[in-house]
Order: structure tokens, then C-alpha cells, then sequence
């Protein structure tokens, strides 16, 4: 590990992009204690400590404890991935976006311009719910302004909008110029920000007697196994072997080669739970801009901790895991390009035998990914119904687990492996040399 930390130092261009991303996160952790105008972030921490957060827990976690202050990037980039994943839905109804999603790099820039219009509407609605809900509490007394109006509120969509694009705007100068993932990065740094002070918290309630020291220790064994099974369920594969026959070009002869076609066992990642929490967010936010008492009534389903609410959840998972995967695969697509370059799988015919073969490979896949990813989702929420863990400190199981789990790790893995290759084009060592890759 000491050799390959030095080997990264050495290479001058990994050196600047690992030092630039860096410098990015820092800025993005300075602009997270920047309170919005007119916020008093203190007693608004006090007041979501008090009740405990609820759902926007759970939003307060990505964006690395910025919400609960109302910062100015309170919403974080959210908003952002919210409006990529509709794009990617919207390209399998609507056929114009579709053939932009095929028309190469044009195709790209004008989707990446109608993802940002939409991640401004997006910011737009949130961060007013959001302020209109902050504006209601106890009577405003929780807001600097004593009766604060129409000028409140639009200062706080204009911040939060404004706080959302220049962090889009960061994840891509980390992209472009640091070690990849921006995106995905900014997400990640939020998270980790907030595990030292949870570890310590729960540490400090086993001290004074509020938390068991062996419900402390159960729980970090219980969280080691989760980290080893999503570990190996994001390193599995599921390898469908090709081959080619062979091909006469000019004097060349090219083909009888044997590959693979890799599916992940988990093909859609992430992004179901992701799209699913967008999703079961709706009801409360309506019912914030609103404040019907029947609408409250309706969305108590929705509420977080809820049976009602672990359910829906888990099915909403399920549900986006399998329409995520049919929109990053297409069997027949795979199957036709497969015929055109002249391979094919060993034992089943080309063209629609093969469409119908990998189609049920994905079905398959799909339907123990989606389960799997559906449990680890809602596994905090099942751990503090356990009476035992009960009294640990909330922000814990849902750091340690969750979603919050799943996104750490996958960031994690991708990471070392872009290092991984930067430093293999120098003809350095890794930090995944003795990795194995699972096949099932």
C-alpha cells in the first residue's frame, strides 16, 4: 500500500488531477457551511436534532449535513441526478430524445443542456417546498425574518438553484481535469464527512449508558458482513461467452476469438434507490406546499420509518431496478451487433435465439440484483426496529448502511480502479493487484 501510495506521487499528471480533486471537495465542504440569507442555521439544526429529521434525514446524508443548516448547497447535486436518470427514461418514450441519445457528441451536448433546464426546475420546486415548510415552523420563529413573504422565498430558490449548478459545474471540472466520477465524488464526500462525527456520537452514548457497549459491537460486526456482500455483489459478473468466426479481409484473415459479454450481477447499480427516494420524497413536499390537512392525512403512508413506508420503498426499488436495466440493455440490440460482427454464444443461434437467451440471463440477474438492492436499502430502517438498536444514534445505521453503503463502495471501487489504470499506463503497480473478479 506504501509503494503504490508513492507510485502515485511520482506520475506528475495523476499527482495534479488527484491534488485538483481534492482542492474540488474542499471548496464543496466550505460552501456546505455557508448559510442561506435570511436562515438562522442554528436553531434550524436545533429544531431537526429535536424531531429527529425524518425523511429529510435521509436527503441531509447526500448533501453532508448542508440541509439541516440550509446552506447554499442545501439540495446538493441531487437535483442533477434526479434530472439525468428522467433524460435516460425519457430517451426510451419520447423518439426525438432518442435519436439525440444516437447522434454522438451533439447528441450528448443537447441532452447535458435540456438535463441542466430540467435540474433547474427541479431545484426550483424542492427549494421551494422546502422554504415554504422552514417558513411554517412554529409560526417562522425558526427564520431570521419575522414575517418573511414572497422576497423570502424567491432568495431561497435563487440560492439553492445557484448553490445546485455551480456544484454540476464542479463535478465536471473534477471529471475533466481531476480523477473522474465528479458526480459521483461530490456524493461521496458528503457522506464520509458526516461518519466520524456518527461513530463518535455512538461511541459517546455507549459512555454514558444510553446505548449498549454489545448492541454497539453487534451492530459494527453486523455492518462489516453487509460491506463484504455488497463488495462481492459489486464485483460480480455474470460472463456470457462469444465467439467469432473467423473473416477473409483483402489478404487478412481476423476472428476465431473467444470473448465475453460481462453483466454485473446488480446490472442497474445505484441508481434504483436513488430514483426511488426522488420518488417517495413527492408526497411531503406537496403536502409542505400545501398544508391541506386531507393531503396529510393521504401522505402519512409516505412517512419515514413507517412499515407503510419501508414496503413501498422496497417495491419502488424493485420496480426501477428492472426499468433502469431495460433501458441500459437491450437484448435485441446486443444480439443483432453481435450477428453483424459475426459472433455469436456457443450453442445458440444468432438473432433472436440470442435476444431471447440474453434476455432471460438479465431477467434473472435482475431479479436477485433488484432484491438484493431492495434489502440493503432498507436495511437501517429494519435495524432500528430491532428493540436492541433502538437507542443507537440514528445517522449511524443509515451512514454505515443503506444506500449511503452502497454509493461509498461503488465510488470507492471505481476510483482505485482509475488510478488503477493510470498508474498501469506508467508501468506501476496498483492498488487492485491481488483483486479477483466473482463469476457466477
Amino acid at each position: 500500500m506504501a509503494s503504490t501510495l508513492s507510485n502515485i506521487f511520482k506520475v506528475p499528471e495523476l499527482r495534479s488531477r488527484i491534488l485538483f480533486s481534492l482542492g474540488a471537495l474542499v471548496v464543496y465542504r466550505l460552501g456546505a457551511h455557508i448559510p442561506t440569507p435570511g436562515i438562522n442555521p442554528a436553531e434550524l439544526l436545533a429544531y431537526f436534532e429535536r424531531s429527529g429529521g425524518g425523511l429529510l434525514g435521509i436527503i441531509d446524508l447526500f448533501s453532508g449535513g448542508a440541509l439541516f443548516k440550509f446552506t447554499i448547497f442545501a439540495l446538493g447535486i441531487m437535483p442533477y441526478i434526479t434530472a439525468s436518470i428522467v433524460m435516460q427514461l425519457l430517451g426510451v418514450i419520447v423518439p426525438s430524445i432518442e435519436r439525440l441519445q444516437k447522434e454522438g457528441e451533439q447528441g450528448r451536448k443537447k441532452i447535458n443542456q435540456f438535463t441542466r433546464y430540467l435540474t433547474i426546475v427541479f431545484c426550483g420546486v424542492q427549494s421551494l417546498a422546502l422554504a415554504n415548510w422552514i417558513k411554517g415552523i412554529e409560526g417562522g420563529r425558526m427564520v431570521y425574518f419575522e414575517n418573511p413573504g414572497i422576497g423570502f422565498l424567491l432568495l431561497v430558490m435563487l440560492t439553492s438553484i445557484t448553490g445546485t449548478m455551480f456544484l454540476v459545474w464542479l463535478g465536471e471540472q473534477i471529471t475533466e481535469r481531476g480523477i473522474g466520477n465528479g458526480t459521483s465524488l461530490i456524493i461521496y464526500a458528503g457522506i464520509a464527512a458526516r461518519i466520524p462525527a456518527a461513530i463518535f456520537n455512538a461511541f459517546e452514548k455507549v459512555r454514558t449508558g444510553d446505548f449498549n457497549a454489545l448492541a454497539m459491537v453487534l451492530l459494527l460486526v453486523i455492518f462489516a458482513v453487509v460491506i463484504f456482500l455488497v463488495v462481492y455483489e459489486e464485483s460480480g459478473q455474470r460472463r456470457i461467452p462469444v465467439q467469432y468466426a473467423k473473416r477473409v479481409v483483402g489478404n487478412r484473415v481476423y476472428g476465431a476469438q473467444n470473448t465475453h459479454i460481462p453483466f454485473k450481477i446488480n446490472p442497474s447499480g445505484v441508481i434504483p434507490i436513488i430514483f426511488a427516494s426522488a420518488i417517495i420524497m413527492v408526497p411531503s413536499q406537496v403536502s409542505s406546499i400545501f398544508h391541506a390537512k386531507w393531503l396529510n392525512s393521504l401522505f402519512m403512508i409516505f412517512q419515514h420509518g413507517t412499515w407503510s413506508y419501508i414496503i413501498i420503498y422496497f417495491l419502488l426499488v424493485i420496480g426501477f431496478a428492472y426499468l433502469y436495466t431495460s433501458v441500459l440493455f437491450n437484448p435485441v440490440d446486443i444480439a443483432e451487433n453481435l450477428k453483424r460482427s459475426g459472433g455469436f454464444v456457443p450453442g445458440i443461434r444468432p438473432g433472436t435465439q440470442t435476444a431471447e437467451y440474453l434476455k432471460g440471463v438479465l431477467s434473472r440477474l435482475t431479479f436477485g440484483g433488484s432484491f438484493f438492492l431492495a434489502m440493503i436499502a432498507i436495511f437501517p430502517d429494519l435495524i432500528l426496529k430491532v428493540p436492541m438498536f433502538a437507542s443507537a444514534p440514528r445517522e449511524l445505521p443509515y451512514l454505515m448502511g443503506g444506500t449511503s453503503l452502497l454509493i461509498l463502495i461503488a465510488v470507492d471501487l471505481d476510483t482505485m480502479k482509475q488510478i488503477e489504470s493510470r498508474l498501469q499506463m506508467h508501468n506501476y503497480e496498483g492498488f487492485m493487484k491481488k483483486a479477483k473478479t466473482y463469476r457466477r
